[in-house]
């Protein structure tokens, strides 16, 4: 049973290979609003009610991104192509079935790898897999292990990444464009917003600013480039895995937070770490738009650190103090300013980070982080403008380093 819609009309222009690629690896580097991650949902959707024995896995780096962002791309689609009936989904745990045969499409997060590897379809076998923000996998080991995953005869075997080409020192970069670009088992493409024929004249409006503005930002956000490898204010960093409360039963570990502000364009950045020494622990983040400050007050107090000091941006004392009337009590205005910006990092430079895999827009953030430079490629003492709402927010957080922890 396959929707009954004119898909070129729907689909739209700039994706004709991939939808009709049937190789092993589609993979999609590309700029926002370049619709890659609708028209994927769109792909699987279809292909779902083409095949009866296929069965698909969607992953993200965490689990808890899926809902609103793969789980909701997939509902969006079934409900484009007028097929949403013929579909069931649930939440607890993510889960989406094509009733006419059962197959399933699941939802799972590498910080749960027992749930993929034991992953068996009760119909047909798992032949696709979906692997959305590709650039979150900084271990190509994560990626092959995935790879496994699918097996059983019946239907050709893919997986589909899609993703920001943040830097292109990613391992993705050399596996896929440089080596695989020429594989037949490989489609490697560059996609932009240009072939998004559905984005508004204010969407396109803002892109033009971009390039007019920040050329060097265009490049990547805009034009789906791979973007800088050179220049990076952090550099003493690494991934890895740890118990924060381990961490913080040292003699010398205290918690620190930080608060950047945002909400239409940018987004809300709480930083969370614990400071031991010469070593800052990342354990965890709070990455969001459209708050208000009573949803943002709302979601610090779920995460549970709604006692603690936080250091937030000084930009906003009327945010700062309605935070404190809602029961944010120790939240304090950061330093601003150039001088605090370079100091900061100064001092962030003199440790160690060690970032936990959960926190997966620290990670992005912290790997694209570089020094502005101008039109001649001379470095200039200032951090480049773009996503860097979480390496604000880690500075405002190590101005303060009270020793009180309340959980």
């Amino acid at each position: 049973m396959t929707p009954n819609v004119d898909l070129p009309a729907l689909v739209g222009q700039g994706y004709r290979e991939f939808w009709h690629f049937t190789g092993r690896y589609r993979v999609v580097k590309g700029s926002r609003a370049s619709k890659k991650s609708k028209t994927t949902a769109l792909n699987l959707i279809v292909r779902m009610m083409q095949y009866p024995c296929a069965n698909t896995l969607v992953v993200r780096k965490t689990y808890r991104t899926l809902k609103d962002s793969c789980f909701t791309e997939l509902k969006w689609a079934a409900r484009r192509l007028g097929c949403e009936r013929f579909w069931s989904c649930k939440e607890s745990p993510l889960e989406m079935t094509y009733r006419p045969t059962g197959q399933k499409i699941f939802f799972r997060g590498l910080d749960d790898p027992q749930k993929i590897t034991s992953l068996a379809p009760e119909t047909g076998i798992l032949s696709w897999m979906w692997i959305e923000e590709g650039y979150e996998l900084t271990r190509e080991g994560d990626f092959s292990t995935l790879d496994e995953s699918l097996r059983g005869d019946g239907v050709f075997k893919q997986v589909t990444l899609t993703f920001n080409p943040w830097n292109g020192a990613h391992w993705l970069n050399a596996r896929f464009f440089r080596q695989g670009g020429g594989s037949p088992d490989v489609l490697a493409m560059t996609v932009d917003y240009r072939i998004n024929e559905f984005l508004s004249a204010e969407d396109k409006q803002m892109f033009e600013h971009m390039r007019e503005r920040d050329p060097r930002r265009y490049r990547v956000a805009g034009l789906g480039h791979w973007g800088v490898s050179e220049g990076l204010i952090y550099t003493d960093w690494k991934e890895e895995e740890f118990d924060w409360k381990e961490v913080l039963c040292k003699p010398d570990a205290s918690p620190v937070f930080g608060l950047d502000f945002g909400y239409t364009a940018d987004p809300a950045a709480l930083f969370c770490g614990v400071l031991d020494g010469g070593t800052l622990y990342v354990f965890d983040e709070l990455y969001e738009r459209r708050l208000t400050n009573r949803a943002l007050f709302d979601r610090i107090e779920r995460m549970g650190f709604s006692k603690e000091v936080i250091r937030a941006d000084a930009a906003e004392p009327k945010s700062i103090e309605e935070l404190r009337e809602l029961g944010l009590r120790r939240v304090r205005a950061a330093r601003k300013g150039p001088d605090s910006v370079r100091a900061g990092i100064r001092e962030l430079q003199g440790r160690s980070i060690v970032v936990h895999p959960r926190c997966v827009n620290f990670l992005t953030e912290i790997a694209t982080y570089a020094w502005e430079q101008d039109a001649d490629g001379k470095v200039l003492p200032r951090p480049a403008g773009g996503a860097d709402h979480l390496m604000d927010a880690m500075r405002y957080a190590l101005e303060g380093r009270e020793r009180v922890f309340t959980f």
